[in-house]
């Protein structure tokens, strides 16, 4: 494995027999797809969840491939999973340049759930794992804290040409954001401390200088394979390696791209921290940019690079140390 592979470890299928079920997710049905069968029809509800784990079982060992579909997904990979069912929740942009390979140009929602289950068939993806729940719950806090924050900015962002009545209700707005993320911070703080299976790993992650209390919990919350996998497959899942642009004799230049975007953009933070306050990687960036001369971003990407293969060892090997 090197840094340029592919952003996911393929499982084997276990049974030659496995059944690939597409299944199209919108906001208020689900349409799935057995090969060889009829298209089915349920509605994306509790209801409709369990109607469709009820035919599932009726299968043989079926494995249902999906689309993340921007939230829509969520309730009912949640459902299978609880029940047993192997689910794999596909990229839309793979599986769009999928049927463009085929030449498929059609769309809608059957034909959606007919490819789905193709693509299931000829790529394998990586299927999901059931869910921690406190790790979920964790998520949730940390979502809700990137919603006011998101809040912050935009109320900022109007403050700056406002006056009078519009100033003084967008400067309480602010200060009321500010304080629900106070709330939230002690929020997180202690649902940590209440299950030590996170606590342990939240203080052994801070023990690398940069990490603060907001990246351990988003390391712990969107990125379960963290200590799991090789350190350069890390780097590729939340989009930090780079990948080359080469052809013949043309040496295109490298650039990171897809990933976890909630992960990426905190570990940004904490490496511009450490390039200050880490001994090590503020001498590595400085490395990279006087005597290597590369530009800013690109010297800050490889100290993300490097802090997320130091943390993946550090959950990986308990008895790795950090030089002083």
């Amino acid at each position: 494995m090197n840094s340029n592979s592919k952003k996911e470890m393929i499982p084997p299928v276990v049974n030659p027999d496995t059944t690939f079920v597409g299944l199209d997710i919108s906001k208020g049905r689900l349409d799935s797809f057995v090969p060889g069968g009829q298209p089915r029809e349920d509605a994306n509800t509790p209801e409709g969840h369990a109607a469709l784990i009820q035919h599932l079982r009726t299968l043989h060992c079926p494995r249902v491939i999906c689309e993340a579909t921007g939230g829509y997904e969520k309730a009912v990979v949640a459902a299978l999973l609880a029940a047993g069912t192997e689910v794999c929740v596909a990229q839309a942009g793979r599986v769009r340049y999928f049927a463009l390979a085929e030449g498929l140009l059609a769309k809608n929602d059957r034909i959606d759930a007919r490819l789905l289950a193709r693509f299931g068939e000829k790529i394998q993806p990586r299927c999901e794992l059931p869910a921690d729940p406190h790790a979920t719950r964790l998520r949730e806090m940390l979502e809700y804290r990137r919603v006011l924050s998101d809040q912050i900015v935009a109320a900022e962002n109007r403050l700056e040409l406002a006056s009078g009545y519009l100033r003084e209700g967008l400067q309480l707005q602010i200060a009321t954001f500010k304080s629900s993320i106070m709330q939230v911070e002690t929020d997180i703080a202690t649902h940590l401390s209440t299950h030590p299976d996170l606590d342990g790993k939240a203080k052994r992650l801070r023990e690398l200088c940069g990490v603060g209390p907001v990246l351990a919990a988003t390391l712990i919350a969107y990125l379960p394979e963290l200590g799991r996998l090789d350190g350069k497959v890390i780097s590729s899942l939340i989009g930090v390696a780079p990948h080359p642009k080469d052809s013949g004799q043309r040496r295109g230049r490298r650039s990171v791209a897809a990933g976890r975007g909630c992960v990426r953009h905190v570990l940004y933070m904490a490496a511009v921290s450490a390039t200050r306050f880490n001994p090590i990687l503020a001498a590595f960036y400085r490395r990279l940019r006087d005597e290597k001369g590369k530009p800013h971003k690109v010297a800050i990407v490889a100290v993300m690079r490097k802090m997320i293969v130091v943390l993946n060892r550090m959950i990986a090997e308990p008895q790795f140390s950090l030089a002083s």
